[in-house]
């Protein structure tokens, strides 16, 4: 079992950044995707942006150019850099990965065998 812990969130205004970092344990991870999702108060959990551990990624459209994704394999850690921030990025951060054995790397919630606790973030316009 894969155990996930979050850290970084927090509350900031529109145009501001935050880096989201998750820490995962338990398991060797070299053949799941990490990545992230996101859900809005009354809004489904959406998918935001995964990696795979050689570095190559995909990201939602709705954060395409702002956010970026990272990943540590020596430390099991993915990260996400959010550069400006809108309102409409409010929502709960969770880390999630997913064993990958080929295909799209973009993930439905569905597919994902282990959530991090959740962190929330908070844009302020």
């Amino acid at each position: 079992q894969v155990q996930l812990v979050e850290s970084g969130g927090g509350s900031v205004q529109a145009g501001g950044s935050l880096r989201l970092s998750c820490q995962a344990s338990g398991r060797a991870l070299s053949n799941y995707l990490m990545g992230w999702f996101r859900q809005a108060p009354g809004k489904e959990r959406d998918f935001v942006a995964s990696i795979w551990r050689m570095g190559s990624s995909a990201y939602a459209n709705s954060v395409k150019g702002r956010f970026t994704i990272s990943r540590d394999n020596d430390k099991n850690t993915v990260y996400l850099q959010m550069n400006s921030l809108k309102p409409e990025d409010t929502a709960v951060y969770y880390c999630a990965v997913r064993r990958y054995s080929g295909g799209p790397y973009y993930s439905r919630p569905e597919q994902i065998d282990n959530w991090g606790q959740g962190t929330q973030v908070t844009v302020s316009s």
